[in-house]
Parts: C-alpha cells; sequence; structure tokens
C-alpha cells in the first residue's frame, strides 16, 4: 500500500520532526495535538528549521514554501480520517499511548496503519491494544528527526508483512534507512544506548566524575560525538527514565535499575534542554554544569 496523506499524533520536539521529514518529502501530512498553543510552536519551529536549511543550501526556497504547504494542522482526531496511516509521537508512558488509541481509532480509515514511534514499550502488547494488532507497527525515529538517518521498523507478533512494506517503503521515501528490531524491551538501540546514559548517570551519583569530565571523557575517550549527560539532556531525563523503567520491568535484572540521581531530577523537573535545566543549566551561553 502507498502512503500518501500521513497523519502524526503529537506534535512535541519528534512529531514536529516526522512531519517536517515527511512534508519535505512531498506526503500530506495532518499533524494533530489537541493543544493549540503546542500545535502553534510547533510549525514555528517547523518554519525555522526549514529557514535554517535553506541557508545551508540543503534546500531551496521553494521546497520550503511546498513542505510547509504540505502540513495541515489539527487540533481534532477526526482529521484523521483521509490519513493512509498515523505515526504516534506521543509521551514514552503506555498509559498515555493506550488511552489517545481510544480516541483515534474509531477515526481511522478501514485501510489505515497505526505506527508508534515508541522508543522502548512492547509493540505485541500496544498492538493489542489498539484493536488493529495486524495494521499496528513500531517505527522509531531519532532526534532530531531531519538529521538522524535512522528508522526502527519493530512487528509485533500480529503485525503483517504488508504493514511492514509500506512502512519500510514510507521511511525510504523519508530519505531514511530502516533496521528491523524484535520485539524486545529497548529494541536495538536504546538496549544498548540508555543503560550506558544510565551508567554515567551512576558515575556522576557516585562522585567518580563531575558532568564535565565525564562528558569529555566519552568524547575524547571513545570518539562519541557528544557526551552522555548532554545527550541525555537532549533525549530528555524523563524518556530516558521511562525507558530504564521499561527495561527493568521487562528483563527483571538490576543492571538496568534505574539511577537514583536520574529519578531526583526528573521529580524535580529537570528535564534537559526542554525544561532549560538538567545535568545543565541552558539560560547560560555555553550551559553550566548543574553538578
Amino acid at each position: 500500500m502507498e502512503i500518501r496523506t500521513l497523519g502524526v499524533l503529537g506534535a512535541g520536539a519528534m512529531g514536529n520532526g516526522i512531519a517536517h521529514v515527511a512534508a519535505l518529502s512531498g506526503l500530506d501530512v495532518v499533524l494533530v495535538d489537541t493543544a493549540q498553543a503546542v500545535l502553534e510552536k510547533s510549525m514555528a519551529t517547523m518554519r525555522k528549521n526549514l529557514e535554517r536549511q535553506v541557508q545551508k543550501g540543503t534546500i531551496d526556497a521553494a521546497a520550503e514554501a511546498a513542505a510547509l504547504a504540505h502540513v495541515s494542522p489539527m487540533t481534532t482526531h477526526d482529521a484523521f480520517a483521509k490519513c493512509d496511516m498515523v505515526i504516534e509521537a506521543v509521551p514514552e508512558r503506555e498509559e498515555i499511548k493506550r488511552a489517545v488509541y481510544a480516541q483515534v481509532i474509531p477515526h481511522l480509515a478501514p485501510h489505515a496503519i497505526l505506527a508508534s514511534n515508541t522508543s522502548s514499550i512492547s509493540i505485541t502488547k500496544l498492538g493489542r491494544a489498539s484493536g488493529i494488532a495486524e495494521r499496528f507497527v513500531g517505527m522509531h525515529f531519532f532526534n532530531p528527526v531531519p538529521m538522524m538517518k535512522l528508522v526502527e521498523v519493530i512487528s509485533g507478533l500480529e503485525t503483517t508483512d504488508a504493514t511492514v512494506a509500506a512502512v519500510e517503503d514510507l521511511a525510504k521515501r523519508m530519505g531514511k534507512i530502516t533496521i528491523a528490531a524484535q520485539d524486545m524491551p529497548g529494541f536495538i538501540v536504546n538496549r544498548i544506548l540508555v543503560p550506558m546514559l544510565n551508567e554515567a548517570i551512576f558515575a556522576l551519583h557516585e562522585g567518580i566524575g563531575d558532568v564535565v569530565s565525564i562528558d569529555n571523557g566519552m568524547k575524547l575517550g571513545a570518539g562519541h560525538p557528544m557526551g552522555p549527560l548532554t545527550l541525555c539532556d537532549l533525549v530528555g531525563l524523563d524518556v530516558a527514565l521511562e525507558v530504564m523503567r521499561v527495561l527493568h520491568a521487562g528483563l527483571g535484572e538490576d543492571k538496568y535499575r534505574p539511577c537514583p540521581l536520574l529519578v531526583n531530577y526528573v521529580e524535580a523537573g529537570w528535564l534537559g534542554r526542554k525544561t532549560g535545566r538538567g545535568f545543565y543549566d541552558y539560560s547560560t551561553n555555553p550551559p553550566t554544569p548543574t553538578r
């Protein structure tokens, strides 16, 4: 099945990025968020990012205008009725995803695919909750979506081959490279990456090094493009915590136990760049380490 009109549920950082890339590839995009202010901020961010691409010469002004014309921001789920596929990009909490599926599914066309951008939660479980398990799939993009080439494609036990083929074709049209991951907690990338971030937080918690030393250690000693604590701030400390909780619950091993310092920061509302404070304070330029 060819995807001509794509719905994106949630206009936060990930939904915004997915809509941006889809529109730039020529797809008609229905971007839905029930908060009008979030939608307006999302569209402003998209314009800013497209303008940056024009300034860098990666796209021209005509492509920018065409992309923006392809996006229809909406606040109601019935806007998804004309979509061939909807990608859900709401917060990484199973109960939130289940609740929005109950609201969205009645508005989907009989042939429409529902994909989740979940970074860790079982696709089989979410697919069963959706009621359309055969047309449900995991399509995990990476932040920032316009820059990151990878998409993990995850099948649930009941996902059909035709659904997977349609999603892989869509990702290719969006200029992405796909890898197939088994439906296990964290899939491939986050099964490896997030425990490493958690271990860096443990190193900070135990006083093995400060924020700058830990980040520089992994940049200069392991060749990472950014330090793990900087990356955690970019991903969102709340997202990292939810992934660790999924890994810990799903795999049952203490090595996946979230660091208490990570829990404390999330409880304090220090979620990283999106709140202006995490392992760095982003009210200064350059950001100031908080520990």
